[in-house]
């Protein structure tokens, strides 16, 4: 193999397709990433065998060839090259990858492409979107999915394609993030899956902010979904098993309805999560409605340490509906009003023993559910 590429090309590709990489592989392969020619590109590939992330850039190839090298070492190495052309030989009797850019030359030794892990790159497109919203759904619940692995299907965010709608939903037993979009290449019929929500992330990281398109592969034969965008795939086992009934923790009613600009509620909020800190982020929420037709009504959103102070924030508001006293884990509301672009945003409750629900005012296409904590006064 003899290859020469972009410095900045290789980085990009390398820093696309590490983020498969295991830190604590079960094989030492699974520690490395595979560079392998064709024709005139180079396919960059990096597998943890749940999750599979191959790319191909630009590149000109003197001798067709593939190796796998350390993913970290040479990662690492390429970030540090002056921005110039890279050339990569392969001596194959060693197995050792000569890196050489202007002044600098490095060898890498590698292992050899027949032990890396059989690559499935046959892709059919099952569903064809603007991978714009695509990236705004994933962002918009992926936030709300459990940290840890006592329930595996909270870890994921649960896919729903059903005809030309897809719906997106996170819960991770304290809060749930729902956000539906309308697509033009649908599917037949409904397809369900619960996709990870890491494998998601990637998906997200690689979009661009241009007007293009992803295309998905459903699970067929393997339970396996897939991702095309541009020169990328990605390829993500699904997580068996069933995803709580959402629907039913959505609030049908509500007593109270508060409309707030979004950027002066989380700035409140950020102000409140300073001191609530000490209290597992319990913040209060006091909702008071106007006293005269043209008056606003008010919210105050109030922060409390035991050893460090205090802070209140007030906002001008418009409530319908019922006073409210009521306090929620303050980050849950920071992380909802941080994803939502909506310039107003509307918070619904039906007491302060019911769950608060957080949508855009202009829109019902995301909702965001918080149940609420004992009030600490």
């Amino acid at each position: 193999m003899r290859v020469s590429i972009l410095q900045d090309q290789l980085a990009r590709g390398l820093n696309i397709v590490s983020r498969a990489v295991d830190s604590r592989p079960t094989l030492p392969v699974l520690a490395n990433v595979l560079l392998k020619t064709e024709e005139s590109r180079l396919k960059l590939a990096a597998t943890n065998l749940e999750l599979t992330i191959i790319t191909s850039i630009g590149a000109r190839v003197d001798a067709a060839g593939a190796i796998t090298l350390p993913a970290k070492t040479f990662a690492e190495l390429v970030n540090n090259l002056m921005p110039d052309r890279v050339d990569l030989t392969l001596e194959t009797s060693t197995q050792t990858v000569n890196v050489r850019s202007g002044m600098t030359n490095s060898n890498i030794r590698g292992i050899g492409e027949g032990e890396f892990p059989p690559l499935n790159e046959t892709f059919v497109p099952d569903v064809i979107m603007s991978a714009k919203i695509f990236k705004e759904m994933i962002v918009q619940t992926q936030f709300a999915t459990a940290k840890d692995d006592a329930r595996p299907t909270l870890t994921g965010l649960y896919t729903a394609f059903d005809g030309n709608n897809l719906t997106m939903a996170a819960a991770d037993g304290f809060r749930l993030a729902v956000r539906t979009a309308r697509i033009e290449h649908g599917i037949t019929g409904k397809r369900d899956m619960i996709i990870p929500a890491k494998a998601l992330g990637e998906v997200a990281r690689i979009i661009g902010d241009e007007e293009r398109e992803i295309h998905i592969a459903l699970p067929g034969d393997r339970d396996m979904v897939m991702f095309q965008y541009e020169n990328t795939l990605i390829a993500t086992q699904i997580i068996e098993g069933k995803f709580p009934d959402f629907g039913a923790i959505i609030p049908k009613a509500y007593s109270t309805s508060v409309t707030f600009y979004t950027s002066d509620l989380l700035k409140a909020c950020k102000r409140a999560e300073i001191f609530a800190r000490d209290s597992n982020y319990s913040a209060r929420i006091m909702v008071k409605p106007a006293t005269e037709p043209s008056m606003p009504g008010e919210v105050t959103v109030i922060g409390k340490s035991s050893e460090r102070g205090d802070n209140e924030g007030v906002l001008d508001v418009t409530v319908e509906g019922n006073a409210l006293d009521v306090a929620f884990n303050i980050r849950f509301l920071i992380d909802a009003l941080s994803v939502m672009t909506d310039e107003q945003v509307v918070l619904e409750s039906n007491g302060p023993a019911h769950a608060g629900v957080i949508r855009p005012a202009s829109r019902n296409d995301f909702i965001c559910v918080v149940m609420p904590m004992s009030v600490n006064r």
